[in-house]
């Protein structure tokens, strides 16, 4: 049974560049690829067609042996079930295309085994108490983590030793198994993937080329700080593989509860709790502020409840400008554990109010509250 034209099997223009080629391909293998049509008996046939179509006209040399000779210029090549392209045909298909259909590439070629690597970034959560957060500071810390092995200088052989290219997989890394017409890559058992074969591994660090240890750093606070927010350390998280950068370390910032203020950005709010006394006829009140105390004038007649703003009393932002606000909440406390002599002077203070013609207006929210509550009940009658 003769071919179709490879063009023609990729619905593509014979003048396509790579990129359509590519694009044409993941569509149609993501349409007929075996697993995703498990109950179509011609699915397989049809991605075998599409893969073979793909490797023939991603390849500049085969498809200029094809487009000058058709299907009679790449018999022998790949065409004829991926049996004769070595580990670097259908093993190259399945890394650069099948990586970005499933989730497992960025679009390029696999990475070899033994290239550099960049190391793990790493994050350490710091607890800090609201005034160091404020203010700034200095802490150290003691970070876990992979470092260069300075005994094989992270080449993870004993010195004297070599390391030498993995027999099993020629250093690829991993092994490639026919099973039909499809081929499947796995990490190759001798070198688990590093490609490499080492005669005698390095004493300290067991041939990982990396060992473990903790180190103790010393991490500038920036005032302003708040929860959430992160500082990052360059190079100082997980060691390279093969000689590549280090990672590098972020420290996650948390506040604790403070016993007095909760911050609310740049803001601080605190209850400040004052006697009815100076609630009614006003006074003065000393309140604590980051920087120190001050003095709060209370007028006659304050609520619970009532604010008074301190501008310049909260927290400078870390990123910039200016400071936020002290929010202080008034809050009148009821007397407790009262002798009777003072129960008595509130009992002729509470009649007192009571016997006056204008009583209604020495509690205004309390008169408020029940001329709505009688309200209520009378809309509710039939």
């Amino acid at each position: 049974m003769s071919k179709r034209d490879y063009y023609e099997v990729l619905g593509v223009e014979k003048g396509a560049d790579q990129k359509e080629i590519k694009k044409a391909y993941r569509r149609l293998a993501q349409k007929f690829h075996p697993d995703r049509n498990p109950e179509d008996n011609t699915a397989a046939g049809k991605f075998r067609e599409v893969s073979e179509a793909y490797e023939v006209l991603s390849d500049n040399e085969k498809r200029a042996a094809y487009d000058q000779f058709g299907h009679a210029g790449v018999d022998g090549q790949g065409g004829g079930g991926f049996g004769g392209g070595g580990a670097g045909d259908f093993s190259d298909i399945f890394g650069d295309v099948f990586g970005d259909i499933f989730g497992g590439g960025g679009g390029g070629r696999r990475r070899g085994p033994n290239a550099p690597a960049r190391g793990s970034d790493l994050r350490y959560n710091l607890e800090l108490d609201l005034e160091s957060a404020v203010s700034g500071t200095t802490v150290d810390i003691r970070v876990p983590r992979h470092v260069a092995c300075d005994r094989c200088d992270g080449n993870g052989a004993e010195p004297g030793s070599s390391v030498e290219t993995c027999p099993t997989c020629a250093g690829h890394g991993q092994v490639r198994m026919q099973q039909g017409f499809f081929a499947v890559q796995q990490t190759c058992p001798t070198c688990h993937g590093s490609g490499q074969h080492i005669k005698v591994p390095c004493h300290k660090c067991n041939g990982e080329g990396r060992v473990r240890e903790t180190r103790t750093l010393s991490v500038k606070i920036p005032p302003g700080v708040d929860t959430g927010d992160r500082i990052r350390l360059n190079a100082e998280g997980e060691a390279g593989i093969n000689g590549g950068p280090p990672g590098d370390l972020y420290v996650q910032v948390a506040i604790k509860p403070h016993h007095i203020f909760q911050r609310e950005g740049r803001h601080l709010h605190c209850e400040v709790p004052i006697n009815f006394v100076d609630a009614a006829l006003g006074g003065e009140l000393e309140v604590p502020t980051l920087d120190g105390r001050l003095k709060l004038k209370i007028p006659p007649e304050t609520q619970t409840g009532k604010l008074f703003r301190l501008r310049g009393k909260g927290v400078k932002p870390v990123r910039g400008g200016p400071p936020g606000d002290l929010l202080c909440k008034v809050v009148v406390e009821t007397p407790v554990k009262l002798n009777e002599e003072q129960k008595d002077l509130l009992r002729q203070f509470h009649e007192s109010l009571e016997s006056s013609t204008s009583r209604h207006s020495h509690s205004p929210k309390k008169s408020g509250f029940f001329d709505s509550v009688k309200s209520f009940f009378e809309d509710m009658k039939p």
